[in-house]
């Protein structure tokens, strides 16, 4: 009996238009189909396949059958070669079964295999399952081609639109009528110092506008506004609309070219012309500001491994900064710089060497395990006077089992500050070592400067999952304090097969929105999510690339609630607190006002007093807010606008709605503005 197909095969039932690859000279060694079984299969596949496939296999009205893409579908996703036997066998020609006979089949079988880098040896290819399933049809070592994965606008690929410059972009923080970066400044304060909204007249508030991306899209974007255009996203759209009115400019859809991780997107980059944002299979694109026509894209993160991109680009003169997700893919993390005007990698920094090479002086490997993690998913920040890039490197993997790894696992949960144009390392802080909690460090803003920021020393605030606000002095790297602003259980017992109660719990903490600065107050304020969890280490461990590779188990605890907490940012004292009754993910925005602006996952705009922590207003959008809320002026008036929708699926709130994803923009009515 033939082991029949078990699985949705990922190659040959996707679809998608993937470059035909040139093949590595090196082939894999195998001796498992003899010359002759190629050459036979190479006549029957002409007649039989090539009509649908490609006379050289390079897809066409049925998908491709020889590429990178294609050999990893059936080596690191749990496929094999048996199962893909099977499907030539039981399946094909479509509707044309029984046209080749068993031998026949295992010809075409020996030319597939020929065609990806199989070598030939002596002993016939069969039709036993166990022994196909054997074959390795890549080698796993198969670097991603970037070049053939260029995209080329129809259009061309300069831009027709203008600005900001690299001088309106360092300008940032002084500029508050746009929002030009998704923590609105390279230091990433999150202040504005627009005053027309305040705390006397925030209960006048009204809805002007709201445009639906049209998608139930995970809706976490991060809105960008220059000269009264506003650009959002979600995994797959980009919309530019009028900030003052929503109406819609442009929309442009990505339709995915590989494989999909996960599915959300927090934003993009803009500088002459160019609007630049990540994709889920790993494809840096940049679009034309003026229209929405694609520019160019290029595949840069290998989706294959893991890697994906959901964190908002930065650029920085013509560098567009970005380091991908999946640290739980047991992906060796990196932070690149690839140009404005290609795509071409121009460095990349690797944030787990001694992991990607199986161990080092910081990651014991006493079992010969596979080693990763070091991803980076949350908002890059800049000291541009030291010329410094400032990044927070997430977990290690395997996630929870650490006395598998031990060591610091640098530079897991570490600041790492580079060199802008190099990509040179310059110093590094570890927050968590040797972490067994996927307690990720996820932010690395706002970075204050003394005589500039009401403070007396050069800080930079450090935030992540285990929920413990940091602020360093840059100087001598060395923390002023460690405040809890969540509830801290058991952070210090290990985590074993046991298991242990902890909290936070891995969805707790700060996730992807962190701190906004307010200079009046000298406040740091930051949402976060009250969550506990059971975490209980494996008793084995076993990676399949690609996917999760924890190394253990989560039981979430059932409670979960949110807080919205003011430390004083050179004492670290609690000022005040905002409890909610759900997670709290929406970002934070503070202004001259006296305001802080943010949401909830109950789906209410929150308007607080920054001296006071008081609730002045509070907006229901019908839907949870977990993206971006900002403040900016168009033609002399202030809004304020927020996204609502499908913020996190992780977590029930009882508020939850179905509905499209949709940013809404708020302003004062004309009567309570003082024009």
């Amino acid at each position: 009996m033939k082991k029949r197909l078990t699985s949705a095969l990922l190659a040959l039932v996707t679809g998608f238009s993937i470059p035909t690859t040139v093949f590595a000279a090196e082939a894999m060694a195998s001796g498992t189909f003899t010359e002759e079984q190629f050459e036979r299969g190479q006549v029957l596949y002409a007649r039989e396949c090539a009509s649908c496939h490609g006379a050289d296999l390079e897809g066409g009205v049925a998908p491709v059958l020889a590429s990178v893409t294609f050999r990893k579908s059936y080596s690191l996703q749990g496929s094999n070669v048996g199962e893909l036997y099977n499907r030539i066998r039981n399946t094909m020609p479509p509707r044309q079964l029984e046209v080749l006979n068993d031998d026949e089949y295992i010809d075409v079988m020996a030319y597939v295999l020929g065609r990806n880098n199989v070598l030939p040896g002596t002993e016939l290819l069969t039709d036993d399952y166990d022994a196909l399933a054997m074959i390795p049809l890549s080698r796993g070592d198969e670097g991603l081609d970037s070049a053939s994965t260029f995209i080329a606008g129809e259009a061309g690929t300069r831009p027709s639109g203008q600005g900001p410059s690299f001088a309106d972009l360092k300008a940032a923080q002084a500029n508050h009528s746009d929002w030009l970066y998704h923590n609105q400044n390279y230091k990433g304060t999150r202040y504005s110092a627009l005053d027309q909204i305040n705390v006397a007249n925030i209960g006048d508030l009204q809805q002007v506008c709201a445009y639906q991306l049209e998608t139930f899209a995970t809706m976490q974007t991060g809105p960008i506004v220059y000269e009264g255009v506003m650009y959002v996203t979600n995994s797959t759209r980009t919309a530019a609309i009028d900030a003052a009115t929503c109406e819609r400019k442009w929309e442009h859809t990505w339709t995915p070219k590989d494989r999909t991780v996960w599915g959300n997107n927090r934003g993009v980059a803009i500088k002459d012309g160019y609007v630049v944002r990540g994709t889920n299979d790993g494809y840096l694109l940049a679009i034309d500001s003026a229209n929405g026509n694609l520019l160019w894209a290029r595949q840069v993160a290998d989706p294959w491994l893991g890697e994906t991109f959901t964190m908002p680009p930065m650029i920085f003169e013509d560098l567009i900064l970005i380091g991908p997700a999946g640290s739980e893919n047991a992906i060796s993390g990196w932070v690149g710089a690839f140009s404005l005007d290609g795509g071409e990698e121009q460095w990349r920094f690797h944030t787990v060497p001694e992991a990607a090479a199986g161990g080092g002086p910081t990651w014991g490997n006493p079992d010969n395990i596979v080693l990763g993690g070091g991803a980076v998913w949350t908002p890059l920040s800049m000291d541009l006077e030291k010329g410094e890039l400032y990044a927070a490197v997430t977990n290690p993997a395997p996630d929870l089992p650490a006395y598998l790894r031990p060591g610091d696992n640098l530079y897991t949960n570490n600041i790492i500050a580079l060199d802008p144009r190099s990509g040179e390392l310059l110093w590094h802080k570890s927050i968590v070592p040797n972490d067994d909690h996927d307690w990720d460090l996820t932010q690395v803003s706002p970075v204050l400067k003394a005589g500039e920021d009401n403070v007396s020393r050069d800080l930079v605030a450090t935030v992540g999952k285990d929920g413990i606000l940091r602020t360093l002095d840059k100087n001598t790297r060395e923390a002023l304090y460690e405040t809890p602003i969540t509830t801290i259980l058991n952070a210090e017992v290990p985590v074993t097969q046991e298991g242990v109660f902890a909290c936070p719990g891995v969805f707790g903490g700060v996730l992807w929105s962190g701190p906004a600065y307010h200079p009046g107050e000298r406040i740091v304020v930051t949402p976060s999510i009250d969550y506990c969890a059971r975490f209980v280490a494996a008793e084995e461990v076993e990676v399949k690339p690609g996917q999760l590779y924890m190394g253990g188990g989560v039981i979430p605890d059932n409670e979960q609630s949110g807080w919205l907490t003011a430390v004083d940012v050179e004492s670290g004292d609690i000022r005040w607190r905002y409890h909610s009754p759900a997670p709290m993910v929406a970002g934070v925005t503070t202004t001259a006002g006296g305001l802080v602006l943010s949401g909830e996952l109950t789906g209410n705009l929150l308007m607080l007093n920054a001296a006071s922590g008081e609730v002045l207003n509070s907006i229901y959008t019908g839907a949870p807010i977990g993206g971006g809320v900002i403040t900016y002026e168009v033609d002399g008036t202030q809004y304020i606008a927020t996204n609502s929708g499908n913020a996190m699926m992780t977590f029930q709130t009882g508020h939850e709605t179905a509905r499209s994803g949709s940013v809404i923009i708020y302003a004062l009515p004309k009567a309570a503005r003082g024009d």
